[in-house]
């Protein structure tokens, strides 16, 4: 198995960063997480040398991405970047960032990639309707879907584009929780892996098949049919993979 990239969580608060990092391993098991909070001395604060070494700790040859909470933590993160030879700084929210994180890295991506999941979890609704309204009936993109639809496996339904492949499936939601936490970090793990881009729709509410907060606030439970649309070349491949997580329970 390759290295992936570890995550060290900064915090005044020894029993925060604890707690973050237990929801992060929670959402992806082979991701070191490793937490770094409160002073040597069991204080509120933190301390340059614990961080040090989390990051230390943290590396399995990938890189490291550190998140802090506020004030000095990311003062004292910077100071502890600057000592490694492969860490990195993610200014996002530290429990959303960390697990957005947290998934990317168990999904395989790089570093960088990861950084990017941790600041993704900041987008604004506004720039979700904005990145949508392209594939909207009547838009140049939305125009291109056919709605033609056809039976696959599962009693779920594709709708195919003559351009640009956009697909679709309706999938039944049986497991009782639904996309919540960990069903939910399943499907976003499982989605980064795939060259498409995926949206999960619930009502009139989307999220990206790939961030596990987005899926979480959909608030789709068991029983409930959500609308999965992928584009890209593995897209068909991407909705198949969703439809078997969903048959499976998610693995519960």
């Amino acid at each position: 198995m390759s290295p992936r990239v570890g995550l060290v969580v900064v915090s005044h608060s020894a029993a925060l960063a604890a707690g973050v990092v237990e929801v992060a391993a929670q959402m992806a098991p082979d991701v070191v997480v490793v937490a770094a909070g409160g002073t040597s001395d069991g204080g509120i604060g933190t301390d340059f040398d614990a961080v040090t070494a989390a990051i230390e700790r943290a590396d399995s040859g990938a890189g490291v991405v550190v998140l802090y909470d506020l004030g000095s933590a990311r003062m004292v993160a910077e100071m502890a970047i600057e000592t490694a030879e492969n860490a990195h700084l993610a200014d996002a929210p530290l429990v959303e960032g960390t697990v957005s994180a947290a998934v990317a890295a168990q999904g395989g991506a790089d570093a960088a990639a990861v950084v990017d999941a941790a600041k993704e979890a900041v987008r604004t609704e506004a720039e979700l309707i904005t990145a949508d309204a392209a594939r909207e009936p009547g838009s140049a993109e939305g125009d291109r879907v056919v709605a033609g639809a056809i039976d696959i496996a599962g009693g779920a339904s594709v709708a195919a584009a003559t351009q640009g492949r956009l697909e679709a499936v309706v999938v039944t939601l049986t497991n009782e929780i639904g996309l919540h936490a960990r069903p939910a970090a399943v499907v976003a793990r499982a989605m980064t892996g795939f060259d498409a881009l995926v949206t999960v729709r619930f009502g009139d509410a989307k999220a990206d098949g790939r961030s596990v907060l987005g899926l979480m606030a959909l608030g789709a439970r068991g029983g409930d049919e959500v609308r999965v649309e992928a584009t890209g070349p593995q897209a068909t491949e991407a909705l198949r993979t969703f439809q078997d997580l969903a048959a499976s329970n998610f693995g519960d």
